[in-house]
């Protein structure tokens, strides 16, 4: 179970939804789906489709990059895959298994800006472009909440449109493009606005609820559910913005992986069609999502509020997506040069309950984000301004350890270090984090996308009354991710998450993926 202060919407960790018709017969006819989290939304739609064919769908829900790694190592144990945008497939099926791919519904990516701050800027009701956004960012008129364009396709989707606005709108971005260096100063001048990151859409956006942001950039049906809670709450709303010189637009597409079992084409054939038949095309259009099959109804019309810039009669650029190669450049691009830089404490539980083979995957797991020939196979390679802070810790904050940048050498270095490092001692989880608001107070942190990853396998002594004095005094505005292992007490972990507004992820059943998507928040 995946636990913590906002729901469990991560686009990368996976859950698993399977929706019978009721039926026990082992003969039953069945499809396994691996999809975006975006979908859960549809549910309901897919278990009215079960009820009718006695069949049963089964979705595991993933991020982009682990949908593409799955595709890349060709589908293996998959029926289908439906994930935010094409080019998750494109990159991701090298092996050419899937077929009949078809777009189920459609989204762009928008910014959503609170409506009094897009008045002030005078964006009401105006083509806006992407130097107006710039300029206002770099007067510090707004900042704003943008998941990571490594983990997350709303992030990459947006990250490619700025690409293609300051390139002048090519027709399609090349490998080339990419060194140019006036581009390169505007694109990070851009994402220096950002002053939350996340791995998550859904997050993103639960996040925002539930703080006081300026903006965010997501896909406009997250928007308009957005603004829904906002209003139900008495809260100002977002209006959404369509950068004139393009959007990209997340197209959801669904995809058979041909495994050679022509029952489950069929089956799959049968699903896709009830899709994009007439009446559910019209129930998707209620979950604020456009449908290109028909047009928007007028009974869904109140949906897409004008009033909050969403116009559906209005005529959007969008962007075309690069080719695969291109597009991986540049998500290495940003990972390593452009995007906001980082500044991650990682509170590492050294304590003696750790010894053998939580100690064994502790160290891996730091391996998977050290050794940079790993980490860039997860597009998570250390940026070159970015600063990691190491605690080492038990019952007492054994060692602390700081590397700037991304040399590879330095950081392979620190993980030889740590990992000649023996666990003993007991466990207190709150000095450490302690420890980093300390470090965080005396520092400038403005520049940085701040957060701590703390792993633990134990309980400790109640200090949270402690921490929560020193960081309701701090002022700071950053996130405790937790990897729960172990015997760790999830209560003390989720209680740091809500006070934080973060999350705890289980590192239960895989510490190495736990950490992997723990930095991918950051």
């Amino acid at each position: 179970m995946i636990m913590g202060f906002l729901k469990p919407s991560g686009l990368f960790i996976v859950l698993v939804f399977v929706i019978l018709s009721g039926c026990t017969d082992n003969s039953i006819d069945s499809l396994e789906i691996v999809s975006g989290s975006e979908n859960r939304e549809l549910e309901f739609l897919i278990k009215d489709f079960c009820d009718k064919n006695n069949a049963a769908i089964n979705i595991s829900y993933m991020g982009s990059l682990d949908i593409m790694k799955i595709l890349r190592q060709g589908g293996k144990g998959y029926d289908g895959v439906w994930p935010a945008n094409s080019m998750w497939i494109s990159l991701g099926d090298t092996s050419f298994k899937v077929k009949h791919t078809a777009s189920i519904y459609q989204t762009p990516v928008v910014f959503g800006i609170k409506k009094s701050i897009a008045r002030d800027l005078g964006f009401i009701s105006k083509d806006v472009s992407v130097n107006d956004i710039l300029k206002a960012i770099k007067a510090r008129s707004f900042s704003f909440c943008m998941t990571s364009a490594t983990q997350s396709n709303s992030g990459a989707c947006a990250y490619i449109s700025f690409l293609y606005a300051f390139l002048g709108n090519p027709q399609m971005i090349s490998a080339g493009d990419l060194d140019n260096p006036d581009l390169q100063r505007a694109v990070t001048e851009l994402l220096g606005g950002v002053n939350r990151s996340s791995g998550s859409s859904d997050w993103l956006k639960d996040l925002f609820l539930a703080s006081d942001y300026d903006a965010m950039v997501n896909y406009e049906t997250l928007i308009i559910s957005a603004n829904k809670r906002l209003r139900e709450e008495g809260r100002e709303p977002l209006y959404a913005i369509y950068p004139k010189e393009g959007v990209a637009m997340a197209d959801s597409p669904l995809g058979y992986i041909d495994n050679g079992d022509p029952r489950k084409e069929k089956l799959f054939k049968k699903f896709q069609e009830y899709l994009l038949s007439r009446p559910i095309q019209l129930e998707i259009q209620k979950t604020g999502k456009r449908t290109g099959f028909i047009p928007i109804s007028g009974e869904n019309n109140i949906i897409f509020d004008k009033n909050d810039g969403i116009d559906i009669n209005r005529t959007l650029s969008i962007v075309k997506m690069p080719g695969a190669d291109t597009i991986e450049m540049a998500l290495e691009l940003y990972q390593q040069r452009l995007k906001k830089p980082s500044l991650t404490f990682y509170c590492l539980d050294f304590s003696g309950s750790m010894s053998g083979q939580a100690e064994k995957q502790l160290k891996e797991a730091l391996r998977n984000l050290l050794d940079q020939n790993i980490a860039k196979q997860n597009l998570l390679s250390a940026g070159r301004r970015d600063e990691h802070v190491f605690i080492l810790f038990s019952g007492e904050i054994r060692e602390i350890i700081a590397v700037s940048g991304n040399d590879p050498q330095q950081l392979l270095n620190v993980y030889n270090y740590i990992n000649s490092v023996p666990p003993g001692g007991g466990t207190n989880i709150y000095r450490p984090v302690i420890k980093c608001l300390e470090i965080m107070r005396a520092s400038n942190i403005e520049d940085y996308i701040s957060a701590v990853i703390l792993m633990t396998d134990g309980e400790s002594s109640d200090y949270s009354g402690e921490f929560k004095r020193i960081y309701e005094a701090s002022g700071l505005d950053v996130p405790v991710f937790s990897i729960m292992f172990g015997e760790a007490n999830p209560d003390q972990l989720t209680e740091l998450a809500a006070r934080t507004k973060a999350r705890v992820f289980d590192g239960k059943t895989d510490l190495v993926t736990a950490f992997r998507n723990a930095k991918g928040y950051n």
